[in-house]
């Protein structure tokens, strides 16, 4: 079964001259359909950057990088922007729900872009009843708890049902219990057959991952 994220020889630097930096250097990664990968590493050596550069939120300096079978470097705005919508999840450390919508609301806003699966709407109620979200679905994300309001992101980030998730310390601002409830659904989510890549610096949640990478140096090892 061919990956459905392929990373291959990533470079990413930041600054000009003398202060340029290189976080990322030759960085590989493939991850197959149901399978989780925790990416670990030091604060500030570049795990954010490598999920943001497959995420097609930002671009490489080299390398390659493609989502089931479609190139992420190289292409238009317009083509990395529909392929985020179609082909990737996202969940953040500090969720990003927009502030004056209701949860319910946020959910369903990702299913009403451009692109978007035909049957979202209805995927994105049967996902707020499955993740228990019905009875607060209707507040707004400050009347929310933090395990609430991540649970609502992963809603959002299922809703067009892509191959791949992407997860940026996705319990970062979670309790113990909150945050294990979120690395369930992480797990279930890759049971479901996606590819799911999670950059953490907590044990817990590295411990469910099939595969745990560190970055070092510029590169990914196991």
């Amino acid at each position: 079964m061919p990956a459905v994220i392929a990373a291959t020889g990533v470079v990413k630097s930041f600054g000009e001259g003398r202060a340029a930096r290189r976080v990322l250097d030759g960085a590989s990664l493939h991850v197959h359909p149901g399978e989780v990968v925790a990416i670990l590493g030091r604060s500030g050596t570049g795990k954010s950057t490598m999920l943001h550069l497959v995420g097609g939120l930002d671009r490489p300096d080299a390398g390659s990088i493609a989502i089931a079978g479609e190139s992420v470097t190289g292409v238009s705005e317009r083509a990395l922007s529909r392929l985020r919508r179609t082909r990737i999840g996202f969940v953040f450390q500090f969720f990003h729900l927009l502030p004056e919508l209701s949860g319910e609301a946020n959910v369903l806003l990702a299913g009403r872009v451009r692109g978007a699966s035909p049957d979202a709407a209805a995927r994105g109620q049967a996902l707020i009843d499955q993740l228990g979200l019905r009875e607060v679905a209707g507040s707004l994300p400050h009347q929310l708890s933090g395990g609430e309001q991540q649970r609502f992101a992963i809603a959002r980030a299922l809703v067009n049902d892509p191959p791949v998730l992407l997860a940026d310390e996705p319990t970062g601002n979670l309790d113990t219990r909150a945050g294990a409830e979120v690395l369930r659904l992480l797990r279930a989510g890759a049971e479901e057959g996606r590819a799911v890549v999670m950059v953490t610096h907590e044990s817990a949640a590295a411990d469910i991952a099939d595969r745990v990478l560190t970055l070092r140096d510029g590169r990914l090892v196991p």
